[in-house]
């Protein structure tokens, strides 16, 4: 199957989730999780853009709540205690960013409940956050062809830290089994992952 065919299938399946939160009288939650380097940010980007709604869903990226290097499990915590749970139950949501510059938790960000949410990262589909979504998407990539685009992506600034990152995402796989929280789950070792128009 083509890169295409499977974004179309993918987007396919984001309509009937946005469509199926509305019927279920809340705005519609998709979450992409995966190793570093799968390709989230870019598929989240393609999400958003091409989005089926009348409303633009709100994106959050997971690299801004990590609260450092060493926080992928208190992020993803936190992703449920703050956005994800308080959201789903009409109540005030937000989430807290992390300013890498500084090294420390800095300003709270309010989240619309009325608006679609896609959350991109490592993390997202832990077994408390995943019955929190109407659509759960996990994304994998060859191991060495996700090192090279993730080192790439960030000019130096991952190398240092890929091994204690990439420890942390195999305690975190193996304790919350996201891969079987997943409605979808994609191999994107051969995707370029671009917009495309439809």
């Amino acid at each position: 199957m083509s890169e295409r065919s499977d974004v179309e299938a993918l987007l396919e399946r984001v309509r009937a989730a946005d469509a199926s939160g509305r019927a279920a009288k809340h705005a519609s939650v998709v979450l992409i999780d995966g190793p570093a380097g799968a390709g989230k940010s870019t598929l989240a980007d393609v999400i958003v853009a091409r989005w089926p709604g009348r409303l633009q869903p709100t994106l959050v990226r997971m690299d801004d709540l990590y609260p450092g290097w060493g926080g992928l499990a208190e992020g993803s915590v936190n992703l449920g205690t703050e956005l994800l749970a308080p959201r789903r139950a009409g109540a005030h949501a937000r989430w807290q960013r992390f300013n890498w510059t500084i090294g420390r938790l800095d300003e709270w960000t309010v989240v619309d409940g009325s608006v679609p949410l896609v959350v991109e990262g490592c993390g997202t589909l832990s077994r408390a956050n995943a019955p929190l979504a109407d659509l759960r998407i996990w994304l994998t990539a060859d191991d060495r062809v996700r090192k090279d685009r993730a080192l790439r992506r960030d000019n130096g600034g991952f190398d240092a830290h890929w091994d204690h990152w990439q420890a942390q995402f195999d305690d975190y796989v193996a304790v919350e089994t996201p891969i079987e929280q997943a409605d979808v789950v994609l191999d994107v070792t051969d995707w370029p992952l671009v917009t495309r128009d439809a």
